[in-house]
């Protein structure tokens, strides 16, 4: 399994035009092969900050989704991104 996390920062007035621009990556990413779960949302305490969430059955099924990334004008948008790949040896469930 892999995981894909962290958060990008645009200007307080830009996150919902930006959220607004991912829909349509979010709804794509849902139907891939191999997506168990894609977010991008808005973080509830920092006006500037978008959290970034994704799971996925394995390496070759992201790639395979991924493409060339964030769009011109989000990438504008961005004033900053952490966002990193985990490997998943194992897992437990909490409910």
């Amino acid at each position: 399994m892999v995981i894909v996390a962290g958060h990008i920062a645009v200007e307080p007035e830009q996150r919902e035009p930006y959220l607004a621009g991912c829909v349509g990556v979010v709804e794509q990413a849902r139907r891939a092969p191999g997506c168990l779960d894609f977010v991008i949302a808005a973080d509830l305490v920092d006006a500037g900050r978008i959290n970034i969430f994704e799971r996925w059955e394995s390496s070759a099924a992201v790639e395979a989704f991924r493409g060339s990334g964030p769009s011109d004008q989000q990438s504008t948008a961005m004033l900053s991104a952490s966002v990193a790949e985990y490997e998943i040896a194992d897992m437990r469930s909490l409910t």
